[in-house]
């Protein structure tokens, strides 16, 4: 299982079920609205 982590805040964002073990970096809600 994969995880979604905010670039910006580091939050865990979503789990992502059919990657292999690896973190993937995305902008969360919370910081897309702040830019």
């Amino acid at each position: 299982m994969g995880t979604i982590v905010c670039q910006d805040c580091q939050k865990v964002i979503d789990y992502v079920e059919e990657e292999k073990v690896t973190t993937l970096y995305g902008t969360c809600p919370t910081c897309k609205s702040n830019k």
